[in-house]
């Protein structure tokens, strides 16, 4: 599915270009710079895998943003490239990261910055306390699917019955459960 900007977009991910993210923002949840921060301040909590900061970070939203490898391991590779973070091969290959001594000093400089970050983005977990992690992002791939079907033009008569019974059916089905 391709977004109104010509992009591929993948509702069921979770994708930093979906919807409105924690704080009511429009479009991206993170510029690469406020992601690259986030990512850094992570790391210098405590060393970690790619993978555990995708799960980190969706947990910190509430789900409400889950990123991919092909988010994290590009700023990971920026961080390692600017010598803000280092990468530590494991037993069995497996690559951790930790911020270093440079990536301390520029997270010092960039304390309120951090703050303000973490401050957001705990909005959105407070915000959907409770809720499990595939029913929020469930919830946010129904208003992204409305979202860019509203995007692409008039919808008429049949259509807009069509979409109202399928909002039916999946309503129904959630009061079943």
């Amino acid at each position: 599915m391709r977004g109104p900007d010509g992009h591929r977009q993948r509702p069921h991910r979770g994708h930093p270009h979906h919807g409105d993210g924690p704080g009511g923002r429009r479009g991206r949840l993170f510029d690469y710079g406020e992601l690259r921060l986030l990512v850094l301040a992570l790391l210098a909590d405590e060393p970690r895998h790619g993978y555990e900061l995708m799960r980190s970070l969706e947990e910190r939203t509430g789900g409400a943003y889950s990123p991919s490898p092909g988010v994290i391991y590009p700023t990971l590779s920026w961080l390692e490239d600017m010598g803000y973070a280092r990468v530590e091969t494991e037993g069995a290959g497996r690559k951790s990261y930790r911020a270093t001594q440079e990536g301390e000093s520029f997270l010092a400089a960039n304390r309120d910055a951090v703050e303000a970050l973490f401050a957001r983005i705990s909005g959105g977990a407070e915000r959907h306390a409770g809720v499990p992690a595939p029913v929020l992002r469930g919830m946010e791939n129904l208003k992204l699917a409305l979202r860019l079907r509203l995007r692409r033009g008039p919808i008429d008569q049949a259509t807009a019955e069509t979409i109202a019974a399928a909002l039916d059916a999946a309503a129904q089905a959630v009061e079943r459960t």
